[in-house]
């Protein structure tokens, strides 16, 4: 929907799921939309390099968010959360709308 407008689909994906996730990283995301790592990982460096996401590495993971400091985030986010609005309902739940763990699991513990 958004590719002509920022050049590339993985940059519209990256920022829908940050939309509704507030962080991720590349290797999520590749798992999340079943795509190439490294279109991923270039929109990410992408977005970063413009000024629009940080990231912070956690091990050797890079961890990308939006970027509090941004100009013009809260109109990003405004125009995101319309245009997110109008896509399909079950393009939402297949992709941004799955709970995401974000802590680790015991050790031991089984899985659901």
């Amino acid at each position: 929907m958004l590719e002509s407008l920022f050049g590339n689909g993985s940059i519209e994906r990256a920022l829908f799921f940050l939309l509704r996730n507030e962080t991720c990283y590349a290797l999520q995301l590749k798992k999340e939309f079943g795509t190439a790592l490294s279109p991923l990982q270039q929109a990410l460096l992408r977005l970063e390099k413009g000024g629009i996401l940080v990231s912070t590495l956690a091990g050797k993971t890079r961890i990308f968010q939006f970027n509090p400091r941004y100009l013009f985030r809260k109109e990003l986010c405004s125009f995101l959360e319309r245009v997110y609005a109008t896509l399909p309902e079950e393009i939402k739940k297949k992709y941004y709308e799955k709970p995401v763990r974000n802590r680790p699991r015991r050790t031991g513990k089984p899985l659901p």
